[in-house]
C-alpha cells in the first residue's frame, strides 16, 4: 500500500500494532470503519497508521476530483456570464430594430393610416408573416430589409438564450458534485481525525512532522539517480517558489499562497515561474514531456498511485517538495516515497 508515512524510530512500530489496532477500530463506526479496516490481501486488520495512510489516500483522491469539479464550474460560470451578456446586447438590438420600424408606422400614421403589413411586423411575432407572399408584396425593399434583420436577429437572441440555459442545468450538476466531493473528503479528514487522536502524543507528532524519512516504495526499485541541475531557467524558477513554500499547511482544494493541497501547490510554484499548469494532479501527469525516472531533473513533476492521485516536484538528490496530506505541512520526503506512475517535465 502507497504511504506518506515516515518510518517508524524503534519501538514505535510495536506500540502500534499492539496498542493502537485496537484503539483505532474502536474509535471508528460506520461506513468509515469498514474502510480503515479492510485488508486488501485478505490477512489481519491494519494498524492505525495504515489506516491513516488509507484514509488519506482517499481524502486526497477525493480532493483531485473537488478540484477538477471546482476547475468545471468555474469555467461554467465565465461561458454562463459571457451567453448572459450576448443575451442582453441582443435584446437591445431587437428593442432598436423594433424601434426603428415603429417609427416608420409612426411616420404613415401622421400620413393618414398606418399600413396594415407595418401593424404586423410590430406584432410579437412579426416573421410568421415572411411566409405570406401577398405581405411581402406590399413592403419596400428597405422595409423588407429591416424585417429580416428583425427576424434573424430574433432567432439569435433565442439561441444564445437557450445555450445561457443549458450551461445553467450544467453548472447546477457541478455544484452538486462539488457538495458530493466536499462532503467525501470532509468525512475521510473526520474519520482520520479520530484515528490520529487515538495515537500517543509522540505517534502523533511523528506522523505530522516528517523529517523525510518516510517508507519507501515496496512496489518498485528506484534507479540510480544523478544530481542534475533544473532543465530549465523557468524549471529552477519553480523549485524556488516551492522551497519559499516550505512550512505551509496542506489544505485540501487550496492553490496558495499561505496552504494548499498537492496539485495546487505546484501550479502555484510553476506560476511563479511563468508557467500555467493545469489543476489537478491527474492534468498535471499530462502537462509535459514525460522522462524516466533516471534521468529526473528538478523541477519535473513526479505523480504517484495509478490513479494520479498525488504530485511532488523533484529537488535532486533523490528528494521531492510536496504538500503531503492534511495534518501536514509542506516538505521534502524521498522521491520513493510512494509507487510512482509518471515523471513530467512541464
Amino acid at each position: 500500500m502507497a504511504s506518506h508515512r515516515r518510518t517508524p524510530k524503534p519501538g514505535l512500530r510495536t506500540s502500534r500494532v499492539t496498542v493502537l489496532s485496537a484503539a483505532a477500530a474502536a474509535a471508528l463506526s460506520g461506513g468509515a470503519a469498514q474502510f480503515a479496516s479492510a485488508d486488501p490481501a485478505g490477512g489481519a486488520a491494519p494498524d492505525a497508521a495504515t489506516q491513516l495512510d488509507r484514509l488519506y489516500q482517499q481524502a486526497e483522491q477525493d480532493t483531485q476530483k473537488y478540484d477538477a469539479a471546482q476547475e468545471t464550474a468555474e469555467r461554467l460560470r465565465g461561458e454562463v456570464a459571457d451567453l448572459q451578456d450576448r443575451a442582453a446586447r441582443g435584446q437591445q438590438r431587437v428593442n432598436a430594430l423594433r424601434d426603428d420600424l415603429g417609427a416608420v408606422a409612426a411616420a404613415q400614421y401622421r400620413d393618414g393610416a398606418v399600413d396594415p403589413t407595418l401593424a404586423l411586423l410590430l406584432s410579437d411575432r412579426p416573421g410568421q408573416y415572411l411566409d405570406q407572399a401577398a405581405a411581402i408584396d406590399r413592403l419596400g425593399a428597405r422595409q423588407a430589409a429591416q424585417l429580416a434583420e428583425l427576424q434573424e436577429a430574433q432567432r439569435v437572441l433565442r439561441q444564445e438564450r437557450d445555450q445561457a440555459a443549458g450551461k445553467l442545468a450544467e453548472l447546477r450538476s457541478t455544484t452538486e458534485q462539488l457538495q458530493r466531493r466536499k462532503a467525501g473528503v470532509q468525512q475521510a479528514l473526520a474519520t482520520a481525525r479520530t484515528v490520529l487522536h487515538s495515537m500517543p502524543a509522540s505517534a502523533q507528532a511523528a506522523y505530522r512532522d516528517g523529517d523525510g524519512s518516510v517508507r519507501a516504495s515496496r512496489d518498485q526499485a528506484l534507479p540510480p539517480l544523478l544530481d542534475l541541475p533544473a532543465s530549465s531557467g523557468r524549471a529552477a524558477l519553480a523549485v524556488a517558489a516551492a522551497r519559499r513554500m516550505l512550512g505551509a499547511p496542506y489544505v485540501w482544494g487550496a492553490t496558495g499562497p499561505g496552504s494548499f493541497d498537492c496539485s495546487g501547490l505546484m501550479q502555484y510554484a510553476y506560476a511563479q515561474a511563468g508557467v500555467a499548469l493545469p489543476r489537478t494532479s491527474q492534468e498535471q501527469m499530462n502537462a509535459g514531456q514525460h522522462v524516466p525516472l533516471s534521468q529526473a531533473r528538478p523541477g519535473d513533476l513526479v505523480i504517484y498511485r495509478s490513479d494520479a492521485s498525488h504530485v511532488a516536484m523533484y529537488v535532486g538528490g533523490g528528494r521531492v517538495i510536496h504538500a503531503p496530506y492534511p495534518g501536514a505541512r509542506v516538505r521534502y520526503d524521498p522521491v520513493g516515497m510512494m509507487p510512482i506512475t509518471a515523471v513530467t517535465r512541464p
